[in-house]
């Protein structure tokens, strides 16, 4: 079964509310907990949709929309491909489309707010490991054997390197892939630094949909981590990116955002 509100899957014994929305960092609806199924969700019209954004990765998100609305990203290499952001949904062309471009060896998810139907995915995709980074693994909701821990920087495929920054959560992972933009470098970062609808600025906060910002130690923090790889683009979880120049908006974002909740702007309000 399926939470409503934030589209990740659950196991046999379901919870009373689904801890994940219970956190501060997520929210529980007007309505109280809703609970749904893969199926119910095919029948009331919901389809994946696949688009590309640039040669070897592809967008891949849910139409009309479930939960969250994560647009998951599909990295395509030589040497086989990594489902990130997971979808909150399933069906058979979704998974045809998948595999038509390739191996899929791993599934990551950057988040626990963004682990979707993940075991879901992995037994249509042959039993893929779904790797969890180990401080998020208290929030697996469906256990599973293909779910495996991972810590620190791993290069699950040559020039895919996930990182864990941390921030919205203890574990929250970036993934650095160096042969996208041409060359130039790629980051997908979900939401542990999320592009602004301006394109041109970043927002750091533990919770976004309860507007609770992250410290400025935390900030720096983040910001110095991913500053060690060379990338010139960003892809969130939805559909703003920067397109380019990502390097420097990261550290201006981190700057403006420090001044803010240091007070440098007080005088501004």
């Amino acid at each position: 079964m399926i939470c409503r509100t934030c589209a990740v899957e659950h196991g046999e014994d379901l919870p009373a509310r689904c801890r994940i929305c219970e956190d501060e960092r997520q929210y529980m609806p007007p309505g109280g907990q809703l609970w749904v199924s893969v199926a119910q969700l095919g029948a009331e019209g919901q389809r994946i949709a696949v688009e590309e954004l640039e040669p070897g990765l592809l967008d891949i998100h849910t139409v009309p929309g479930v939960g969250i609305g994560q647009r998951s990203k599909l990295v395509c290499t030589p040497a086989g491909n990594v489902l990130w952001d997971p979808p909150g949904f399933i069906d058979d062309p979704g998974v045809e489309t998948v595999q038509s471009c390739g191996a899929v060896v791993a599934i990551v998810a950057s988040h626990p707010h963004m682990f979707g139907v993940q075991v879901e995915w992995s037994h249509a995709l042959g039993g893929v490991p779904v790797l969890v980074a180990e401080p998020d693994l208290e929030w697996v909701a469906r256990h599973d054997p293909v779910i495996e821990s991972w810590n620190g920087d791993l290069e699950v495929l040559p020039g895919l390197t996930l990182t864990q920054p941390g921030g919205h959560f203890p574990g929250s992972a970036v993934a650095h892939w160096r042969a996208g933009a041409g060359g130039r470098g790629v980051l997908l970062t979900g939401d542990t630094v999320l592009p602004n609808p301006d394109r041109s600025s970043i927002s750091f906060m533990r919770s976004y949909p309860n507007r609770i910002p992250l410290s400025a130690a935390v900030v720096e923090r983040v910001t110095t981590h991913l500053e060690r790889f060379d990338f010139d683009r960003i892809y969130g979880n939805f559909a703003d990116f920067i397109d380019s120049d990502a390097r420097g908006i990261l550290r201006r974002s981190a700057d403006r955002h420090m001044g803010w909740v240091r007070g440098d702007f007080d005088h501004l309000t």
